[in-house]
């Protein structure tokens, strides 16, 4: 059995497949896997470090701006998309996939495209509560959508293909309990609070941070594990920012990290957690049932961040605050009013776990299962 996976750009994109891949790996210990990632940092880090194999092809989204210059940009992103789609074509035809699985990224478009056309079982999963660009123009030819949201179907060309599934979470996140978690941290006392804005950082949401810190190290309210993103850069650029504020170290309640390697750990240690929206961390949140500030990212494409967060917080799973006119203070305020409030934590925490699916990954190979089957994919394997 061969399965193929085309994923890139972001951990949310990347992570699902990773469990997807790791879940399937269970059920056929002598399977062959092969990733195929857009060069990407995280996608070049991540899936090698979980053994599996990796190419790359390039390809880029479409600028959504009418000016001449994205005009010309937009040209030059059709032609890479003609050669990734030939690179896609010398990839299936020599691994001969069994199935091919989309988990994100403009990088899925070609990869699905070619396999579709070759009459191969084809799956992309969607995480956001509004599908973007790759899958709604692939929705018409995959054999199914694999969906995190209902509010999914209602924008693909086949709403009969569409299935909930949830959104896959590693098992490194489930393992253990808030206790356990925080045993194992070596973490006693106080509360709590994880903040992280993405793998290649935030820029004004580190600047916040640093008035966070700064007001915590002073303060004691709280344990606090921050990650700046950006690796040691976005890391030293933060101490540089504490140092402008005559902060020249950090109390042991306060810890900054370039990343937070050990997520699964750390998030399920923490008592409240300050982060964006995307769909694969709101899907490790509510997995969890961990209180929550989301702050959705303004520069995602239709706004999806938002869309994310609104719904958890319809659920009344968690506090969403905008990036403009938000302050660090503000934010610390918001987060310390939150941990002294330890009922409302508590409903925060239960409303969050109501949206939680901690089987996704699963269902999704229940559906792959499926599909193999119908299509005859499994006789003989």
């Amino acid at each position: 059995m061969r399965f193929l996976f085309a994923c890139g750009g972001t951990a949310g994109h990347i992570n699902p497949a990773l469990a997807v891949a790791g879940r399937l790996r269970e059920i056929f210990p002598d399977a062959e896997f092969k990733f195929v990632g857009a060069n990407g940092e995280l996608e070049n880090r991540l899936v090698p470090a979980a053994g599996y194999e990796l190419v790359n092809i390039d390809v880029y989204g479409l600028s959504r701006s009418h000016s001449m210059r994205a005009i010309k940009y937009n040209i030059k992103v059709m032609e890479k998309l003609n050669l990734a789609i030939h690179e896609s074509a010398g990839i299936i035809d020599s691994f001969k996939p069994d199935l091919a699985v989309g988990t994100g990224g403009y990088v899925c478009y070609p990869v699905l495209r070619v396999a579709a056309r070759r009459g191969i079982p084809t799956v992309i999963h969607e995480s956001n509560a509004v599908p973007g660009l790759t899958t709604r123009l692939v929705s018409g030819s995959v054999d199914r959508v694999l969906a995190a949201f209902p509010s999914v179907a209602a924008h693909c060309k086949r709403p009969d293909r569409v299935v909930l599934t949830g959104t896959p979470v590693r098992e490194d996140f489930l393992k253990l309990t808030r206790g356990e978690a925080k045993r194992k941290l070596g973490l006693v006392g106080k509360p709590l609070t994880v903040s992280f804005w993405g793998s290649l950082g935030a820029e004004r949401m580190n600047g916040m941070m640093a008035d966070f810190i700064r007001l915590n190290s002073r303060s004691g309210e709280m344990l606090h594990i921050h990650a700046t993103g950006g690796g040691e850069e976005g890391r030293e650029a933060m101490m540089e920012r504490l140092r402008a504020m005559d902060l020249h170290g950090l109390p042991d309640w306060e810890d900054v990290e370039p990343y937070i390697d050990n997520m699964g750990l750390v998030m399920a240690a923490a008592d409240l957690i300050l982060c964006r929206a995307g769909a694969s961390t709101l899907a490790e949140i509510t997995a969890l049932g961990r209180a929550s500030v989301l702050v959705p990212s303004p520069n995602v494409t239709n706004d999806q961040q938002t869309k994310n967060a609104r719904e958890l917080e319809r659920a009344g799973g968690a506090l969403v605050l905008t990036e403009e006119g938000l302050t660090g203070e503000k934010l610390y305020n918001t987060a310390v009013t939150l941990l002294r409030d330890r009922d409302r934590l508590r409903r925060l925490e239960d409303n969050a776990r109501t949206l939680g699916v901690t089987d996704a990954s699963t269902r999704i190979c229940g559906e792959i299962l499926a599909l193999l089957e119908k299509k005859g994919g499994l006789q003989g394997k």
